[in-house]
Order: C-alpha cells, then sequence, then structure tokens
C-alpha cells in the first residue's frame, strides 16, 4: 500500500540503527535514497548494498554535523544526486552523551556539543532540505520521548529533542501551503549501539521490565512509523509527535 516510486529521499544518520532501517524500507517502497554518516564508512557502504539489494539506488555522503560549516557540501552533493528536487527529508542523525551529568557538573562544551550535533544541525538541514522540497514533500524528525518527559542528568539530549518538537509544530504551517508535512516521531529505548552502556550488566533487562510491552524497540519497530509517515497514508497528519516506546512513557 505505501508506494514511493519515483520520490527522492535524505536520510541523516543512515550509516546504521535507525537510519538504516529507514533506508532499507524507503528503498524497498521504490525511492532513491541518500544518507549521512559521520565516521563510519563501512557501515554507510553496508547500508548501500543493502538499498540497490531492495532494487533502488542509493548514495552515501560523509559530513560531522558539529562543524556548519560542511552543510553545503551536503546538499550541493543533493543538488548533483536529485536535481529535480527532494521529496522526503529524515533528520535522524544525532547523540546521547552516555555518561550522567547533573547541570551543576555539566561541562559547557558538552552542553553547546549536544546542542550543535542534534539541533543547529538539524536547523540547517532542514532550511536546506525545504529550498528543494517538492510540493507534497514530507519531513520527519527522529525525536525521543526524553523532549516530552525530560530526562534527568542528561538535560541536554532532552533539550534539543524538546526543541525539535517545537521546531516541528512551527514548521507544519510554515510549509502547510506546500503540501509539506512536517511530523516527529519519538522513540523510547531501542536496541541500537547508542545504547550498548546502559544496556550493560542486566541493563537490557532491566529496562525491558519497565516498559508494559516488556521490551525494548527495534529499528525496525521505530523505521515502519517513518515510512507511514512518510506516506499517502499520512497525508492529512502533521505538526504531531508519533509515540514508539512501549507504552513507557505512561509508566512515569
Amino acid at each position: 500500500m505505501i508506494d514511493l516510486q519515483n520520490k527522492t529521499a535524505l536520510v541523516t544518520g543512515g550509516s546504521r540503527g535507525v537510519g538504516r532501517a529507514v533506508a532499507q524500507l524507503l528503498a524497498r517502497a521504490g525511492a532513491r535514497v541518500g544518507i549521512t554518516y559521520r565516521s563510519r564508512q563501512q557501515e554507510a557502504e553496508q547500508t548501500l548494498q543493502i538499498i540497490r539489494a531492495e532494487g533502488s539506488e542509493g548514495w552515501a555522503h560523509q559530513i560531522d554535523f558539529s562543524d556548519e560549516s560542511k552543510m553545503p557540501d551536503l546538499f550541493a552533493r543533493v543538488d548533483r544526486e536529485f536535481p529535480g528536487g527532494l521529496d522526503l527529508f529524515i533528520a535522524n542523525a544525532g547523540i546521547w552523551p552516555p555518561e550522567d551529568e547533573s547541570i551543576e557538573q555539566m561541562e559547557y562544551q558538552r552542553w553547546r556539543h549536544t546542542l550543535r550535533v542534534n539541533l543547529d544541525s538539524v536547523f540547517l538541514a532542514t532550511q536546506e532540505a525545504g529550498k528543494r522540497m517538492r510540493h507534497s514533500g514530507r519531513i520527519v524528525y527522529v525525536g525521543s520521548t526524553a523532549g516530552q518527559r525530560g530526562e534527568a542528568f542528561h538535560v541536554d539530549y532532552a533539550a534539543t529533542k524538546g526543541a525539535m518538537i517545537s521546531m516541528v509544530k512551527g514548521l507544519c504551517v510554515e510549509y502547510a501551503a506546500r503540501d509539506i508535512t512536517v511530523n516527529c516521531v519519538a522513540p523510547g529505548w531501542i536496541d541500537t549501539e547508542m545504547s550498548n552502556i546502559p544496556y550493560a550488566d542486566g541493563g537490557l533487562e532491566r529496562i525491558s521490565k519497565s516498559i508494559p510491552l516488556g521490551r525494548v524497540a527495534s529499528a525496525e519497530d521505530v523505521a515502519g512509523p517513518i515510512i507511514f509517515l512518510c506516506s499517502h497514508l499520512a497525508r492529512h497528519i502533521t505538526g504531531e509527535v508519533l509515540n514508539i516506546n512501549g507504552g513507557a512513557i505512561l509508566c512515569g
């Protein structure tokens, strides 16, 4: 039921985890997919192999989103690969510093780095993606439950995800005249490399027991709703936050 033939898509952070799962499903639905990666070229190449195995076309671009000067190079690549414009933009790249730090302990350097990677880059990339977005395009941000309920000892991360939700609420109105929808998915715990530290030493089992469905999400559990929001099935959904957390946000 989801047909993305002839659509062009840019997925940031597409070398592994949720980004890779999204790229695969986009390709399976027929979209041509560009991905970004920061340093893991081998994993990015593996994602491209997956895209091509699904019968689609793909490309990968290396970029460090903490360096705003690199953004023009990325979108010059978009213009070369997708000269007709962009249909789908999935802002997935981001970091979650795993070390617990109170507001009094947190160094300003960590705060600024998290904001540069998670928020400033989304602002800059959305500016450029929006200029290239064709009529009836789709923008999806990958947020977090932390953006809604906060996260003690990770206020830098929670602040960026909360700001992304506010951006969605404003951008959906700005882009409505062009029939471009703007939405956000808000995952809870996901079984990806980002959470290896809290999952160690029985952490995964403890966290799973705290979730009503009794499990953490897989990358595919998050990718599926993103593809839905990219499709015609979601054409009248905009400015929304789709929670993907197994009910955990309801448990305090």
